[in-house]
């Protein structure tokens, strides 16, 4: 038997009664993103430049590099700040779904240049720049937020606070079912 029907928030409501606040972990979340894109733009500038010759050849390999650097660094930020207040059930397993959300991610970004450069025929600098840094960057900010908070970073499930069994689910055992 389902149990009472909750009444709707408003969403107001909804962020005040959230534990950190859906707008703090907001906040939090694009001040993170954003010491990841410094990370990874000053990375790949100092790799790539003729100063320190260590990969100014070699661009897509000093992309690699910088987005692997980047990447640590919103790990860091988003476990331990953004999300921190969290449980976790397995560090290993966030990490691993955070590196194929930021995969997805990236492929949100690499799919509207795709289209827009081959398919539309906006071949100009301006035009990938706009596809790929701001249509895509917008769209997989807006799906890495979402996927971290519901996928990548949710809590674990607590015992309930009266010492039972946790149940996630399956067939009732006999006391459920009153015999």
């Amino acid at each position: 038997m389902p149990g009472p029907r909750r009444a709707r928030r408003s969403w107001p409501e909804v962020l005040r009664r959230h534990p950190r606040g859906l707008t703090e972990e907001l906040w939090r979340f694009l001040l993170v993103g954003g010491a990841g894109f410094v990370t990874d733009v000053a990375v790949f500038t100092a790799l790539r430049s003729e100063a320190l010759g260590l990969l100014d050849d070699h661009p897509l390999t000093a992309k690699v590099a910088s987005t692997a650097v980047a990447t640590a660094v919103t790990w860091q930020g988003n476990r331990w700040w953004t999300w921190g207040h969290r449980t976790t059930a397995s560090t290993r397993r966030e990490l691993v779904l955070f590196v194929a959300m930021n995969v997805v991610g990236m492929g949100i970004a690499v799919g509207c240049l795709a289209v827009s450069h081959y398919v539309l025929g906006f071949t100009s600098l301006l035009a990938d720049n706009v596809a790929a840094n701001g249509v895509g960057l917008v769209l997989g900010t807006a799906f890495r937020f979402v996927a971290y908070r519901t996928v990548v970073f949710r809590d674990a499930p607590r015992p309930p606070a009266d010492g039972g069994v946790l149940v996630t689910g399956g067939a009732p055992d006999a006391r459920e079912r009153g015999a």
